[in-house]
């Protein structure tokens, strides 16, 4: 099956519906930034019920069942000093579900989430798993002892088992310190008694990643150790592990795959680049340990990301992401009813989900676009009639957001380099722009959709260039692999060769451009001040990287969540080598190059970060500004690796409207 990227150009939406509105107010950051009211919802496998999360203004998230042929809403798991966090349904009558917090940020969490089970009339509670060391006590009658209940590092699995019976597989990760995981094993636990099932799982050493088979049988396992990734598959005749492939862990080794998943029939489809560009999905053959000769999905300039949507007796369709999401059905009435919604919803993009079980005449629809955050929806197939469920952004009109579009330019070496443009609504000439670099940064930045941060930009009156530089993910190896130990050079070359592309179009005011980003993107943005200080009148840093050994050896004061593999086999292969590579990681260094930025700056780093901790913001700050005295500093104590509170997110974002508006805004 060959697909093409879904063409954005059929979802303009009418002349209309893109005029601006003259007599509306302009947005607020509460708009952008507040928590979606409508965040997860999952059909029963039968269809005949959903599981959703609900919330309010200065309510806890609670997890509620909507039975779909009455409209009767029963809210089933509510905590007094929690979020209902992840949920999934264990079969058509019962559920498990996690607790979060939505109301701390990551330092004050509890970092243990537990595990809790429902039927979904609201009967039947029981924990599972201890919460941060503390059973949940529902009432006086409680007598549960927390000697009985599963460990409190247990989490869900996160794929759907069998949903036939009263047990459900969860994950035990093993720890060593607070963030690093050892391996992980599977636990078989009746949800209703809250026991183990006599049957074990073993646990091959190492093991990090696990895949259940159709029937909701462990069938897969991936393990890592120095760098090398194993895959070993679990014979369904004598339940033993045998080794399917080895490969190393990073970068794109030869006769490398990722599991994606078993069909009814036990066929394993697996994603893999086979020698070429692109990845696609390929089936494995389990006995003579070798990809089909022909892939079952290829998409056109892209690699595969996305799953297969499979019912009891076939693949239905494929749910894949080109420059947005979309879904090719094979099935010709599933065909037919995307048709009907499309036709029914002409300005989103649609995605329609169905039950495991044909029972229902219940589908759930998810619209989007770029300029319209997700509106959830029921399709019923006898009626052919469309009802809402709710919107994640309510107050967000899509007549006020501003459009994006997938574009193309050259490097400096001819490398062809996709990035995001969204431009405010207007003139769109000779605009003051910012250029938001994206995380990772070995992952892929963005897609088409709407984009908070991105629009709350948008309504302010600038310009968003999102370039996926060499080293982004998802447009071929070949574009991967050219950003192997590039930190602060090509990658950087990309990111200021699509500024002047934008300039050069009449978009970007030459003297009027702020670079922006978190994580590597705030790396990205000191190394732009350092290396292109007449491009660039001013960065914005959130949770930066601003030293690559730093990021490699830690500091003794702060946990680190990245793993030791990743430390020891993945940053000297794809970021840097420690002795060889010594000069470039020196010069690449924006905290040992800090005192060549003069432009103004805004820094913001949160105190209880794991994976880029505070050492590298303040020691930073102390580098910069003892030679540039317009640098802002902002820490957020309990904040981890982005901003988790809403209040936090008003907070930061208002600070970057006024630094905007100070350097680079109308004048």
């Amino acid at each position: 099956m060959f697909l093409r990227p879904y063409f954005l150009s059929a979802l303009l939406l009418v002349q209309s519906l893109c005029a601006p509105v003259q007599a509306a107010e302009q947005p607020t950051l509460s708009d952008f930034f507040a928590n979606p009211q409508l965040s997860a919802t999952v059909l029963s496998p039968n269809g005949k019920y959903l599981a959703v999360k609900i919330g309010a203004s200065g309510k806890r998230e609670r997890l509620a069942v909507l039975e779909l042929e009455t409209q009767k809403i029963t809210v089933v798991g509510n905590f007094s000093d929690a979020d209902v966090g992840d949920f999934q349904w264990v079969n058509d009558q019962r559920l498990a579900f996690t607790a979060a917090d939505r109301e701390a940020a990551q330092g004050n969490q509890r970092y243990w989430p537990g595990l809790y089970a429902v039927n979904r009339d609201g009967s039947g509670f029981r924990q599972l798993a201890m919460r941060s060391s503390i059973p949940f006590v529902t009432d006086a009658s409680a007598t549960r002892l927390s000697r009985d209940l599963l460990s409190n590092h247990t989490f869900l699995l996160g794929q759907a088992g069998a949903q036939n019976s009263d047990y459900l597989y969860v994950q035990e990760r093993h720890y060593s310190g607070r963030a690093q995981i050892d391996y992980v094993s599977l636990l078989k636990v009746n949800t209703v008694t809250g026991r183990l099932a006599a049957e074990r799982i073993e646990t091959p050493d190492h093991a990090m990643h696990w895949l259940l088979d159709f029937q909701g049988e462990p069938r897969l396992v991936q393990t890592l150790d120095k760098g090398v990734s194993t895959i070993l598959y679990r014979d369904p005749a004598t339940q033993s592990w045998r080794k399917l492939a080895e490969f190393h862990a990073y970068g794109n080794s030869k006769g490398s795959f990722t599991p994606l998943s078993f069909g009814p029939d036990g066929t394993l489809y697996v994603i893999a680049s086979n020698g070429q560009n692109t990845s696609a999905v390929y089936t494995f053959d389990l006995n003579q340990l070798t990809l089909s000769d022909k892939p079952v999905v290829r998409l056109d300039g892209y690699d595969f990301s996305g799953h297969l949507i499979l019912n009891q007796q076939k693949l239905l369709g494929v749910r894949f992401l080109s420059d947005a999401y979309a879904t090719e059905w094979l099935d010709d009435d599933l065909k037919a009813m995307q048709a009907k919604v499309d036709s029914m919803l002409p300005n989103t993009i649609n995605l329609l989900t169905v039950a495991r079980r044909n029972e229902s005449p219940w589908i759930l629809v998810n619209a989007y676009a770029d300029v319209w955050p997700n509106r959830t929806m029921l399709y019923n197939r006898e009626t052919q009639k469309l009802s809402s469920l709710g919107e994640a952004y309510p107050t967000i009109h899509p007549e006020q957001m501003a459009r994006t579009m997938l574009v193309h330019y050259k490097a400096r070496d001819g490398l062809d380099i996709p990035a995001w443009l969204t431009v405010p609504q207007g003139e769109g000439k000779n605009l003051p722009m910012v250029v938001l670099v994206h995380g990772g940064p070995f992952t892929r930045g963005n897609s088409w959709h709407w984009d908070p941060q991105v629009q709350f930009l948008a309504s302010r009156g600038y310009a968003v260039l999102q370039p996926e530089f060499r080293g982004s993910t998802g447009f071929g190896k070949q574009h991967f692999q050219a950003g192997w130990k590039q930190w602060g050079l090509k990658m950087q070359d990309d990111i200021a060769d699509g500024t002047r592309w934008a300039i050069a179009r009449g978009t970007a005011d030459a003297q009027r451009i702020c670079i922006a980003g978190a994580s590597y993107g705030g790396y990205a943005t000191l190394m732009g001040l350092v290396r292109d200080p007449d491009l660039y009148r001013c960065g914005i840093e959130w949770a930066g990287v601003t030293d690559i050994n730093l990021l490699r050896t830690g500091h003794w004061a702060y946990v680190s969540d990245m793993s030791e593999s990743w430390k020891q086999y993945g940053i000297p292969q794809l970021v840097g080598d420690p002795e060889k590579d010594a000069e470039q990681l020196k010069a690449t260094s924006p905290l040992l190059q800090a005192a060549r930025i003069t432009r103004p700056l805004l820094l913001a780093h949160g105190g209880s970060d794991l994976r880029v901790p505070l050492v590298h913001g303040t020691r930073f700050y102390d580098a910069v500004k003892q030679t540039n005295p317009d640098v802002e500093w902002v820490e957020y104590p309990d904040e981890g690796h982005g901003w988790a509170l809403p209040a936090t997110r008003y907070d930061f974002w208002s600070r970057v409207e006024k630094f905007l508006d100070k350097h680079i805004g109308k004048h």
